[in-house]
């Protein structure tokens, strides 16, 4: 993700989502006090960037020191199940709060995300 003059990396099997604002409005129509929005244990946003996913050992490496090779070429990563652009559901509890550019990210594990919401490319296409 760009910002003005930086480049946001998302690393690991982390995703970063733009929350949802959350219901401000009971369905009896009372409105809610901003900390009780903040206590829902699931939340939703959309994915806006993914990081490269779990990163996997090269069982052909015999080396004894992994970590004196520089080379970052050979990394292999098993990728998220998340793409940009989905909406996904997920838990607050593992969710971390960030701003960029006054605007409210959250980092979010893929272990946390209970399920992710997708356009169907192929039924667009019919």
């Amino acid at each position: 993700m760009r910002s003005k003059n930086k480049q946001i990396l998302v690393v690991g099997d982390r995703v970063l989502i733009k929350p949802d604002k959350g219901e401000k409005k009971s369905k009896a129509g009372l409105y809610l006090p901003p900390s009780v929005v903040e206590k829902q244990e699931i939340l939703s946003g959309v994915i806006v960037e993914v990081g490269p996913g779990i990163p996997l050992g090269n069982p052909d490496d015999n080396i004894d020191e992994p970590w004196s090779n520089n080379d970052n070429s050979s990394i292999k990563y098993i990728p998220t199940q998340a793409d940009i652009g989905d909406i996904a559901l997920f838990l607050n509890k593992a969710s971390i709060e960030i701003k960029i550019e006054n605007d409210d990210y959250l980092i979010v594990p893929q272990s946390a995300i209970l399920i992710l919401i997708r356009d169907d490319i192929n039924s667009l296409a019919d």
